[in-house]
């Protein structure tokens, strides 16, 4: 039996596959100790005592970092060096603010330690790590008392023996990171950056993993990775800095998984739960990148390639000092959340909004299982609309079009500004709030064709149970690409490979279902920044990298093409997990509801009683267990046999 979760800001979403079917379960989070709403789900599967495996997306390293509620760190750098990461790449928040605030230091200065060590850029020893040294960094270390230790020297990356030297000399008992095993690769900042994050929420995840194994025993546990890969949870402290998009990752898994069932391979995601709302790109394969973010700080480990913005169903709408509406980024959240939950909330959000329009229904919002407060959300509307000088139905309009703006921009972020055009693909939606909002997105952005998968609203911890065990491995050789043998390079690869493969078949991924992808990060000579490409071999990747950087930046030179990463992922076999087959609906809608802004009734749909293959024209709404779907006048709805719902535009 497996059990995918999926920790979200306002809900933990379930997804139970028990031999007989899939079964789909929410409760609200408990962000101050989320293994409390997981323990809660569990119990109200009836799975308390059972036998199953759980595959877990966990909230813990991504808020310690936002929050900056991470351990006590000591930063060990070479001498000259302690203000690398306070330092950065002194860019702007605002470029043409020339007084910005101070910002607090990742590090504070008395906990950046400097000793010797140092390498140069060929890998000899410039300045030896010397025995005086040694003593004079543990007498600091006992000293400053931390929880954890982040080392980080020059050039470790061509020779960790001094990154180990000192990690073996550090007392027992502390949580050590080295950046030549966290990212062994060139940018002494975002190296650093990586490797003190790593440490810095380290203890936390770890202290987390062990309650949540703990209170499951003797279930084994697995945790998504930022790259849509899972690894085993005693291994999740090692990596807590692989784990910051742990359940966004998991969404796109679960898109992928449902795109390949329909025969659908070029998918434009966008995942509006409580809190935000993640949109990416999938063109056959989940894409990574190695540039993400998260808060303040560059992540340069592979993570899934997405952009985020701070728009979701308890998104807060307000009044700004000028008299205009603004919604978002602040939330929420799952305490109170929005008024409309009747926990405390007072302030109108974007779930508020659309039930006063209409489009969420009271009696039936998560299947039923959760009565929503219409007259809580009509107060709280009502009192933004005051403010804004309007009426309730045009500031409720107004919420959810500043709403869909926010996120038809995120979306452009994507793929209009690479240089991709959104028309070539299937907007899917999912996430709690997704499906009430496709069909304007579809419209602002030139899409036809609309996706919301089946169980949409826990579509995350679905993609927790289809994403293989696996790694993402890199190492820096800066060189000319034109100058590399394909022996050498092959070689280099297989040492790599070797590393992730010993992880693997320690987790009992067979050696045999482990699929090995081979690529380069690449750039013009004189450039900063990199593509990466498949590995096919020096020829193919070479034309693979003009052919994209025309694509991403509209030209490709002459120059020569330089080498810097190699870059190994590692997959085990993907689990099968089966979508719910679609029974044959009765053909009826439950009812007819009168909608604000839409002439005559418009009928309310069991998921469930839609008929399969049959097409039904909008306007008209579909509710389930996890999600509601708006079909808006002009789109055209058919029910699929694998119970997901296909959009088309029916005009213009």
């Amino acid at each position: 039996m497996l059990l995918g979760v999926d920790t979200g800001g306002t809900f933990t979403d379930f997804v139970c596959i028990d031999g007989t079917g899939l079964r789909v379960h929410k409760v609200l989070s408990t962000p101050e100790a989320p293994e409390r709403a997981i323990l809660q789900g569990i119990g109200e599967l009836g799975l308390a005592g059972e036998a199953f495996r759980l595959v877990h997306g966990s909230t813990v390293a991504t808020n310690a970092v936002l929050e900056r509620k991470g351990v006590r760190t000591v930063y060990i750098t070479n001498r000259g060096f302690a203000d690398t990461l306070t330092i950065g790449r002194q860019a702007r928040r605002d470029l043409y603010d020339l007084q910005p605030p101070p910002a607090p230091p990742p590090v504070p200065a008395d906990l950046c330690l400097e000793t010797g060590g140092r390498l140069g850029a060929d890998g000899s020893v410039v300045e030896p790590l010397t025995d005086e040294d040694c003593a004079r960094l543990l007498a600091a270390v006992a000293e400053l008392e931390p929880r954890a230790v982040a080392i980080n020297l020059l050039f470790s990356f061509l020779d960790d023996r001094l990154e180990r030297r000192i990690e073996t000399l550090l007392p027992a008992g502390l949580f050590v990171s080295r950046s030549s095993e966290v990212l062994p690769e060139q940018r002494e900042y975002e190296r650093g950056i990586a490797t003190w994050l790593n440490a810095w929420v380290g203890p936390l995840v770890e202290g987390y993993v062990q309650r949540l194994q703990e209170a499951v025993a003797p279930a084994p546990v697995s945790v998504m990775q930022s790259s849509g890969l899972t690894l085993a949870a005693r291994q999740a402290a090692r990596h807590a800095v692989r784990l910051l998009l742990s359940g966004p990752a998991g969404g796109l898994m679960g898109a992928r998984r449902v795109g390949r069932e329909l025969g659908i391979d070029r998918l434009l995601t966008f995942d509006m739960g409580g809190t935000s709302t993640d949109v990416a790109l999938i063109d056959g394969q989940v894409g990574l990148t190695s540039e993400g973010r998260i808060g303040d700080w560059p992540v340069a480990v592979p993570m899934v390639d997405m952009h985020t913005i701070g728009a979701g169903g308890g998104s807060l709408a307000r009044v700004d000092a000028g008299g205009m509406l603004q919604v978002g980024p602040e939330s929420a959240g799952a305490d109170p959340g929005p008024a409309c939950y009747g926990r405390g909330g007072r302030e109108a959000t974007v779930t508020d909004a659309n039930l006063v329009l209409g489009r969420l229904r009271a009696d039936a919002f998560l299947g039923g299982a959760m009565r929503l407060d219409a007259a809580a959300a009509q107060r709280a509307v009502a009192d933004l609309a005051g403010r804004l000088g309007v009426g309730v139905q045009e500031a409720a309009e107004g919420v959810i079009t500043l709403a869909n703006e926010h996120m038809a921009q995120a979306l452009r972020v994507i793929s209009v500004q690479r240089g991709i055009d959104p028309a070539g693909f299937t907007l899917t939606a999912f996430g709690g709030a997704g499906g009430l909002h496709v069909c304007a997105l579809a419209e602002s952005l030139g899409i036809r064709r609309a996706l919301v998968p089946v169980h949409a609203g826990v579509l995350s911890a679905l993609g927790m149970l289809a994403a293989p065990r696996g790694r993402q491995l890199s190492h820096t050789v800066q060189a000319r690409l034109a100058g590399q043998r394909e022996a050498a390079l092959a070689a280099r690869f297989e040492a790599l490979a070797a590393e992730g493969m010993a992880e693997l078949e320690a987790e009992g991924v067979a050696a045999a279902d482990i699929r090995v992808l081979r690529s380069l990060d690449l750039r013009y000579a004189g450039q900063s920044y990199t593509l990466n490409v498949p590995y096919t071999g020096l020829a193919q990747a070479a034309e693979a990298f003009h052919r994209l950087h025309r694509q991403r930046f509209g030209h490709r030179l002459d120059g020569e093409v330089e080498l810097v990463n190699l870059r190994v992922g590692l997959r085990g076999g993907e689990p099968r997990v089966p979508l719910r087959a679609a029974a044959a609906g009765g053909g009826r809608p439950l009812r007819e509801a009168a909608l604000a802004g839409v002439s005559g009734p418009v009928p309310v749909w069991r998921r469930d009683d839609l008929p399969v293959g049959e097409a039904l024209d909008g306007p008209l709404l579909v509710i389930d267990a996890v999600a509601t779907t708006w079909v808006e006048a002009g789109w055209r709805l058919v029910r699929h046999a694998s119970d997901c719902l296909l959009l088309e535009r029916s005009r213009g």
